[in-house]
């Protein structure tokens, strides 16, 4: 009844009669409107996501049990998804299953014919020598298939010289191997087989399959005592865990929760391999010492290289942007020498103070960076070790020159970081977030690198740092385009240690995707993977020769 009175009193009020219809589809879609939104308890929905954002912006440290959140990384957006997924999909077809049956089925070095292409006496030095190679198995039959892992470099040890070869696969048993005759003089050439396509099909799957063969320890303490807890990128596990994510970039670390400690007490983690694999006994075989890096053109004979008066391309100074073609340089008397642009020597301490003046230098990643910091402080003796009190030698490094304005600083990458030693975690932060926090100017520059100790863990979580890396960059380039940033990529290792979890394989497939995601992107490349097979050096940790190349290249980048 009361209801009626009223509209009819609104009614009087509008005595036209289209006013007095359209202002009664107005009521009706108002109370259309309420009814809609109490049965959807959209009230509820909308405060309980303003809560969640609150939170998520208040601390990265948040407990959650096994029955709050997922064990995984949240759902990344639709766009980062799709790329990973893009991305993984492109590996897989160029890394097809292999069925194994027996190691006489796979590739011999032995069986297999290596044939130069053209034959000449004398080659003119800048010359390409190109090989045909033809692939067979331990029982002399041709394979029909590629995907064997290779690696081609040539060198005169009498001159200290080195380059890498070029590999293309046909995908039908056969390659072509090109070297650049980039010196004079007698060169050796050399083609290994790393792994046979059949054990780099084991590994790709090994890898991706996930079988946690590292595990990480983390230490919560308090006043008293301290208490150790298994923690991961995932964990299986119906224990309560703490989860520590980036909500924006969707990268996530969990440990189980000690008993009576909060889950802000964690402070160090270390790692421990796991006595564990997802490799059969029988692809095992493949991986034995013998059967790692075997020599393909034993019987060659070194080629005679001669100057043949040829003119030089005039090549422009290295900057900051230019494509680097692969081989991308070649070492001479142990200097390193670019194949696509135009060198300074910077040999001198004088002439690195010069260039290093004003500068913030922002290294960000693995221990083959870390190199960087001990060899420019033993280089140049202006420059001066900042202690930061922290422990062990993941702690942040600084170098200072306080009359030239000069900071150089490195920083470890976020997880995952395998080490057998305590690294704190209370300063840890992924790369995009230290990107982040770099104003940037002219005079700023920021090293990468990240690689080394992604190998253990799936291809998905190295694609998703790269990615969110990228758009750290890009982040940066908008509020500051004059910032240079100089991607280094991850160097070769020992060739024996453990493969299944640390072969160059596996750093070769992060090279490729690396290059993929930062292609159009206007950063310096420092090429380390070539330079260090050039070098021939095979260790984590190349020597300090190798070193100050890197760092050649750096300063012809940023002066």
């Amino acid at each position: 009844m009361m209801e009626k009175i009223f509209i009819h009193r609104i009614l009087t009020l509008f005595p036209n009669a289209i006013a007095r219809k359209l202002l009664l589809m107005l009521i009706f879609i108002l109370i259309f409107w309420v009814i809609y939104l109490a049965s959807k308890d959209h009230t509820k929905f909308l405060f309980s996501l303003e809560n969640h954002i609150t939170l998520n912006q208040g601390n990265i440290f948040k407990k959650s049990s096994h029955s709050e959140a997922p064990l995984c990384p949240a759902v990344s957006p639709k766009e980062t998804e799709l790329r990973i997924k893009d991305i993984m999909e492109k590996l897989d077809q160029q890394i097809p299953p292999r069925p194994f049956t027996h190691v006489n089925t796979t590739t011999s070095a032995t069986h297999s014919t290596a044939t130069i292409l053209n034959p000449q006496d004398t080659y003119c030095r800048g010359d390409q020598l190109d090989i045909l190679l033809e692939v067979r198995d331990h029982l002399g039959r041709r394979k029909q298939y590629g995907g064997d892992f290779l690696r081609a470099r040539m060198s005169s040890p009498a001159l200290m010289a080195g380059a890498s070869g070029k590999v293309t696969d046909f995908n039908n048993g056969t390659y072509l191997v090109s070297f650049t005759l980039f010196w004079e003089g007698q060169v050796s050439l050399s083609l290994l087989l790393i792994h046979p396509s059949e054990g780099v099909s084991a590994l790709w799957r090994a890898r991706n399959q996930g079988c946690d063969k590292i595990i990480f320890i983390g230490l919560f303490a308090n006043r008293t005592s301290n208490v150790f807890t298994e923690c991961g990128l995932t964990l299986n596990t119906n224990a309560e865990l703490c989860q520590y994510m980036d909500d924006r970039d969707h990268e996530a670390f969990y440990c189980v929760r000690p008993q009576h400690r909060p889950c802000e007490s964690l402070t160090h983690v270390t790692t421990r391999t796991r006595n564990i694999s997802c490799l059969s006994k029988e692809e095992w075989s493949l991986f034995h010492r013998s059967n790692i890096g075997v020599e393909m053109m034993k019987n060659f004979t070194p080629v005679e290289v001669v100057p043949c008066n040829k003119s030089e391309n005039i090549k422009k100074n290295c900057q900051i942007g230019m494509k680097t073609p692969f081989p991308s340089g070649y070492t001479l008397k142990k200097m390193w020498i670019t194949a696509f642009c135009k060198q300074i020597k910077f040999d001198e301490t004088q002439n690195i103070n010069d260039c290093l003046e004003r500068k913030l230098i922002y290294l960000m990643g693995d221990s083959t960076l870390r190199q960087w910091i001990y060899y420019l402080q033993k280089a140049v003796k202006t420059l001066k070790y900042f202690d930061h009190h922290g422990a062990g030698i993941f702690k942040t490094h600084v170098l200072l020159d306080v009359e030239r304005h000069i900071l150089i600083q490195w920083k470890k990458h976020g997880h995952p970081f395998v080490t057998k030693k305590l690294f704190s975690v209370k300063d840890e932060n992924y790369i995009p977030r230290e990107i982040d926090r770099v104003a940037g100017d002219k005079n700023t520059a920021i090293v990468i690198t990240l690689g080394q100790h992604f190998r253990p863990f799936p291809i998905n979580i190295f694609i998703r740092r790269a990615i969110n890396i990228q758009k750290a960059i890009e982040r940066l380039f908008l509020r500051s385009p004059e910032t240079k940033v100089i991607l280094k990529t991850e160097n070769t290792r020992e060739i024996h240690q453990n493969a299944e979890m640390f072969s160059d394989f596996h750093g070769y497939i992060q090279n490729l995707i690396i290059r993929d995601i930062f292609v159009d992107l206007n950063v310096g490349i420092i090429d380390a993977w070539d330079m260090t097979i050039a070098y021939c050096t095979n260790n984590a940790h190349p020597p300090d020769y190798v070193i100050q190349n890197q760092i050649g290249m750096f300063l012809n980048y940023i002066c």
